[in-house]
């Protein structure tokens, strides 16, 4: 995503829990201690992955007596994440061992020199087979080589409060057939349902990668043959008319005062903020989110426990612009474990890697973070299928799922769509405009590679 500056980040970024305040690294180090660097939530009650990596840490060392893991819980937005993580990786004073990676900003981290491909191990891994094929490659370079192994995958559609829709007078078996239809049932809502916020879709710089490929890019990958990258030119598309389309969307949903006020909207904590507070307690009526939003109102582990949320909330697939076959649209992304090219330690990293993802500790993480299991066994497993409220709907959309391009430029081009949806989110720019000033920095972010696709 876009670069942040380093001030910034290193204010933001905190190093918090587990059993490493520094990263300290470098020749010399402790051989016996591996070290591994994830990204916290914001919302220092939400300790899903810290526990989940908490557990797999002690049944390691506990399978490798005198050997110990460093946990490296990096508190920061996704964005700033992604840019401390870079950081650290450029020296081997301060690079982990293990680096939990956004399979988004895999290529371009590949492409500067940061990673370790890991086909030597994985050619002896056993365990690499039970991987689905599409999961193995969000982790591969341009190269042919692997850089990481995947840990989950993800789908994106409708969430719906049915209480809302009752009291609008609308079905809760609501199955949206176009664009139209989830605009009108906001404006429903609106109408019925004073002082609730009828829909939110993640919009601007501050949202990230969550305003791009869960706003943006579910939009324009319903439009038809419209994209963002042409794999037969192998250049990046300017002028779509599904680009200027899904723009207008945002348009509307902002202009008609549909979604959330603008300063929580254009929030960087807009994520935490719809899953802890405007959807459990019913302040928003239609979310369009992530398979994953159910770990985040768990029991154990979870930033807000609702235990209502499986009753009281409905799924449905996102539509297609006009309603055009598949009919329904998503996008599928994930994380993946990675090594470090300067890491001072990548044998034992690998062992960790392979122990993070055995089966049981796969299984493990799917069912406590909601996540789409990319382990063949795992989805197969009775446990797994039968975790959590909804799971067998988002494990359905893989099938028709999208994924981002996986280039280097990638980052960049989702810098300046972020920036295209602020100024429309904010009234600085018409949906036309907008798409005519992405264009010419696209233009530039390419080096010219670029097609015109009407």
């Amino acid at each position: 995503m876009r670069p942040t500056a380093p001030l910034l980040l290193l204010t933001a970024a905190v190093l918090a829990a587990g059993t490493l305040t520094a990263c300290g690294g470098g020749p010399g180090s402790d051989r016996n201690t591996v070290k591994v660097a994830f990204i916290k939530d914001t919302n220092s009650k939400v300790t899903v992955r810290d526990d989940y990596i908490e557990l797999v840490a002690r049944r390691f060392e506990k399978a490798n007596p005198g050997k110990k893991v460093k946990l490296v819980p990096i508190q920061a937005s996704e964005n700033d994440y992604y840019t401390k993580i870079q950081q650290m990786m450029r020296s081997p004073k301060t690079a982990p061992d293990v680096v939990y990676e956004d399979t988004f900003l895999i290529s371009s981290d590949i492409e500067a020199g940061l990673l370790r491909p890991l086909d030597p191990y994985i050619e002896k891994w056993d365990d690499w087979g039970q991987f689905e094929a599409t999961a193995k490659g969000a982790a591969k370079g341009q190269d042919g080589k692997t850089y990481g192994v995947p840990d989950g995958t993800d789908t994106r559609g409708l969430w719906f409060n049915k209480k809302i829709f009752k009291r609008a007078g609308l079905a809760t078996d609501w199955r949206p057939r176009t664009w139209d239809e989830v605009l009108d049932t906001a404006r429903t809502i609106k109408r019925k349902v004073p002082g609730v916020i009828p829909l939110n879709v993640f919009t601007g710089k501050g949202a990230g990668e969550a305003a791009v490929m869960q706003g943006f890019e579910m939009l324009l990958y319903g439009t038809g043959k419209n994209q963002l990258y042409d794999p037969d030119t192998k250049k990046w598309v300017t002028g779509s008319k599904g680009f200027k389309d899904s723009l207008r969307f945002i348009d509307t949903v902002y202009k008609e005062k549909l979604g959330p006020d603008l300063s929580d909207a254009l929030s960087p904590n807009i994520q935490p903020l719809v899953a802890t507070e405007l959807l459990p307690e019913e302040k928003l009526a239609i979310d369009l989110d992530g398979s994953w939003l159910g770990q985040q109102w768990q029991k154990t582990g979870g930033g807000r426990p609702w235990p209502e949320w499986s009753t009281t909330l409905g799924q449905a697939p996102f539509p297609t612009q006009h309603g055009a076959p598949p009919g329904k649209v998503s996008l599928a992304g994930g994380w993946t474990w990675s090594v470090p090219r300067k890491a001072q330690h990548p044998e034992l990293a690998w062992k960790l890697i392979e122990t993070l993802q055995t089966k049981q500790n796969a299984l493990e993480w799917c069912v406590r973070g909601a996540h789409i299991a990319v382990r063949k066994d795992v989805a197969d497993d009775p446990r797994y299928l039968t975790s959590v409220p909804g799971i067998g709907f988002f494990t359905s959309l893989v099938k028709i799922s999208r994924y981002r391009p996986a280039l280097p430029a990638y980052p960049k081009v989702a810098s300046a769509i972020g920036e295209a949806m602020e100024a429309v989110t904010a009234d600085d720019s018409s949906p036309e405009q907008a798409a005519k000033d992405y264009d010419a920095r696209l233009t530039s972010l390419v080096a010219g590679q670029v097609v015109a696709k009407p």
